[in-house]
């Protein structure tokens, strides 16, 4: 049986701290993403992508689960009350930011039109988690 990690918040606030952490939060919001989708909306380099959210892994505010070739990623609330009510806070707060919502809407798209991007074309498309609302095509 595998011991838990302790919950550290202050490896919590330097991983809110980052504005490629943000934008990772910000596209997984209430949905299960492959990384291959980061790497396409965020136009960063495999490598590092999976280095941020090893990261947040760390902090305790993502989980991840493969499926054969993919790693999909998504939220998790963290087991502390405060840090689990800022991260819905951050969360909120980056939904207004229209930078953020600029990621978002070239997600929605990558995943609407798969065949316009080849690095996406067998990619499992972005699934919501339990409880989260779908956001249309």
């Amino acid at each position: 049986m595998l011991a838990k990690r302790p919950f550290h918040l202050e490896r919590f606030f330097q991983a809110l701290g980052d504005k490629t952490r943000l934008r990772l939060l910000n596209l997984m919001g209430g949905r299960e993403i492959c990384v291959c989708y980061f790497v396409r909306i965020l136009n960063s380099p495999q490598p590092k992508i999976s280095r941020h959210l090893a990261y947040l892994r760390g902090a305790g505010i993502v989980a991840a689960r493969r499926e054969g070739k993919w790693m999909h990623y998504r939220i998790v609330t963290p087991p502390h009350r405060g840090a689990a009510r800022i991260l819905r806070q951050t969360l909120a707060a980056l939904g207004e930011d229209k930078a953020m919502q600029a990621d978002r809407a070239r997600l929605a798209k990558a995943c609407c039109a798969p065949a316009r991007n080849p690095a996406l074309q067998r990619a499992p498309l972005p699934t919501p988690v339990t409880g989260a609302p779908r956001e249309p095509c």
